[in-house]
């Protein structure tokens, strides 16, 4: 199947790398129209001289209120309208329990909450002018299990998935639909560091670092593999197209199983 998305305008945040490049690819190929938005000029540029007249990069900073406005305004100059938001724009962070920091805990709620909230909301005008869409915002698994984040990451991303599920009802009426998906053991460079620090090592660097990354991953399934971000990519496109238009407020969990198990196997050297 083709064309899922003929004819809509999505808005993908954080698509330089990862699963949100996975996702542009997907997007684009499926008939959407793409701006996509990351921090790294030069790789943005690049993919979107890949994907075509059908993609366009803005460079912006989510943790900048302004810069999430100026996208969508933009969005707005070009389209009139948005069908589809994912907010996928994310990294690691850091609080041990009994060392945690306030700076810590700003840095990790403005990273990972408040950017999804802003995004939503210079993203609701224009989704209403299309007369409804899709917001999907990316959670994780840590949001609903110990053991996959650090706490300051695993309580950003349960406030990501719970808000969602609220906005979906009070914007169900509106003919916009709300979710998350949760991921699971998804080989991405976030695991050492996120894009910014795969854009400072060679392609063989990150090439080890991938196979060794999903190495480990698959021990941690049932299905014994590592997911990848194209399956990320595909749970957007279903929750995206016309297919998922009666799944609302809910949270799509792609994770091989991971959350069934009781206790994680140990990883390997």
């Amino acid at each position: 199947m083709a064309d899922r998305l003929a004819g809509k305008i999505a808005v993908i945040t954080g698509g330089t790398s990862g699963i949100g490049e996975a996702t542009a690819e997907l997007f684009v190929a499926e008939g959407a129209t793409v701006v996509f938005t990351g921090r790294s000029a030069d790789k943005g540029a690049a993919l979107a001289e890949r994907l075509g007249s059908a993609a366009r990069f803005i460079e912006g900073d989510v943790m900048i209120e302004e810069d999430i406005r100026r996208i969508f305004e933009t969005v707005e100059a070009d389209h009139g309208k948005l069908d589809v938001l994912f907010n996928n724009a994310g990294g690691p962070t850091n609080g041990p329990v009994d060392e945690v920091t306030s700076d810590a805990i700003r840095y990790a709620m403005q990273l990972l909450f408040e950017s999804v909230v802003l995004g939503m909301r210079y993203a609701i005008p224009l989704l209403r002018k299309a007369g409804g869409g899709a917001i999907i915002n990316n959670s994780s698994i840590a949001a609903i299990r110990d053991a996959q984040g650090d706490l300051l990451y695993s309580a950003a991303k349960a406030a990501v998935t719970h808000y969602t599920k609220l906005a979906g009802v009070r914007l169900g009426p509106d003919g916009i639909r709300c979710n998350t998906i949760s991921p699971g053991a998804i080989a991405t460079p976030i695991f050492w560091g996120g894009s910014a620090r795969a854009n400072t090592l060679t392609d063989d660097h990150n090439a080890a670092l991938m196979r060794k990354l999903q190495a480990n991953l698959a021990r941690a399934t049932p299905m014994g593999k590592s997911g990848l971000a194209e399956d990320i990519a595909n749970a957007a496109l279903y929750l995206a197209s016309d297919d998922g238009r009666f799944v609302n407020s809910h949270d799509l969990v792609v994770d091989g199983g991971r959350t069934s198990l009781f206790i994680d196997p140990p990883a390997a050297d």
